[in-house]
């Protein structure tokens, strides 16, 4: 893969991961605007996000079943002119149903991870995946900035209109960029949906990775979610505008994936994993002190974030580094399974965070995402123990059987990628 096609794949993640997130800073815009209850603007938020999960689940599956270059400009096209449709939309409703469709087709970035791990050799699969994932972290970080000035200096439209024409034009980029590639599957749609719940029946090492993400995710919406009462409650006493500039702390992360990725390439995801749980660990600790309140307190809540914020997102690097080798033809179904059990995690860590909170306060939160880690830290040991130095995995085992676990359709993978890398 050449460095402009890298390049142009980070930017595709970084605007689609950001076409989720705008809609968050200027929704108190879009009632004003449309003069509506303050509230009402929280509709096109959660419209967007339902329709990202139903696109994770819908249409990733089919980056299997077609070649990856047409695919990607279909949903950016769709996408632009989904955002097009939002920022001229008279009402609230027509604004709601294009933020739901702007949340269904901007899955391109959950289609750009697998399309990379297959032009790329083994060995440089992670450092390409951490790339990846720094864009998809800038974009989630900037786009609330972005659009929040963007929307107080010309309106609530703008964002969606400079969307709308980046999405676009990244689409007509991305034509002539992306080398092409054959799909990996002719099979139905309707087997490629049920697909994702088979490989994860079928994939011991999937359904460790998808245990390790959902667990630290979990915990990272949490503490997320919950920040925001800590900060404005009698402990601090600030306004909203400070959970904001706490979360651009997280733009480290964009410097400290790419490092992760090599890492995975030199010792395999299993070592990465295993720091990372640690660190969450450590961050549950420091973040412990936040209760304290007062500068001290501060300080402890931005280096606690900051920690847990690298750990989750250098796991998520290693582990689906660990996903994308299992079966070459099936990244896109993999990757389904992948994220669905992530964010799955994240709703119920969100959930959990809430009540936790409501019943023991923030030293309670602080707890949940220790127990979570440890869990995840308890199930990465028995692991280890299970598959000891020298006896191969089960993976390797039936690589090297030569009777395979793929189903029709789905390819045959080489025992080198078979292999679990620990």
């Amino acid at each position: 893969m050449s460095r402009r096609t890298l390049a142009i794949l980070t930017l595709t993640c970084a605007v689609a991961v950001g076409n989720i997130y705008f809609p968050q800073a200027i929704a108190p815009l879009v009632a004003a605007g449309l003069h509506l209850p303050p509230d009402a603007g929280a509709l096109v938020v959660t419209a967007t996000q339902a329709g990202y999960t139903a696109g994770i689940v819908l249409l990733v599956p089919l980056g299997d079943r077609f070649p990856h270059r047409p695919f990607l400009v279909t949903l950016l096209v769709l996408t632009g002119l989904g955002l097009l449709a939002a920022g001229c939309a008279p009402a609230l409703p027509p604004l709601v149903a294009a933020g739901a469709v702007v949340g269904l087709t901007t899955v391109a970035a959950q289609v750009v991870g697998p399309l990379a791990a297959g032009l790329v050799a083994a060995d440089r699969r992670g450092a390409v995946l951490g790339t990846l994932l720094s864009g998809s972290t800038g974009g989630m970080l900037l786009a609330r900035t972005f659009s929040g000035t963007l929307g107080e200096w010309l309106g609530w439209r703008a964002p969606y209109l400079v969307a709308a024409a980046l999405a676009l034009l990244l689409a007509a980029g991305l034509a002539v960029t992306v080398p092409v590639t054959a799909p990996s599957t002719r099979r139905r749609y309707p087997a490629l949906l049920a697909e994702p719940l088979r490989l994860l029946r079928a994939e011991p090492e999937l359904r460790r990775s998808c245990v390790y993400q959902a667990a630290v995710f979990a915990g990272f919406s949490a503490v997320w979610t919950c920040l925001a009462l800590l900060l404005t409650g009698p402990a601090y006493g600030l306004g909203a505008q400070a959970v904001g500039m706490l979360a651009l702390v997280g733009a480290a992360t964009m410097l400290c994936t790419p490092v992760a990725g090599r890492l995975v390439d030199r010792v395999g995801p299993d070592p990465v994993n295993l720091v990372c749980m640690l660190g969450v660990l450590v961050s549950a600790a420091v973040l412990a002190a936040g209760s304290l309140g007062g500068a001290a307190g501060l300080a402890a809540l931005t280096l606690g974030t900051l920690l847990l914020d690298v750990a989750m997102q250098c796991g998520m690097v290693a582990n689906q580094a660990r996903v994308y080798a299992l079966r070459p033809g099936a990244r896109g179904r993999l990757n389904t399974a992948y994220m669905t059990c992530a964010y799955l995690g994240g709703s119920a860590g969100s959930w959990l965070g809430v009540r936790v909170w409501g019943a023991t306060g923030w030293p309670g939160v602080c707890a949940l995402v220790a127990l979570l880690a440890a869990l995840a830290l308890t199930r990465h040991l028995l692991s280890r123990a299970r598959y000891r130095p020298g006896r191969p995995s089960a993976g390797a085992r039936v690589a090297c059987s030569g009777t395979g676990r793929e189903p029709a359709g789905t390819g045959s993978p080489s025992s080198t990628h078979r292999r679990a890398r620990r």
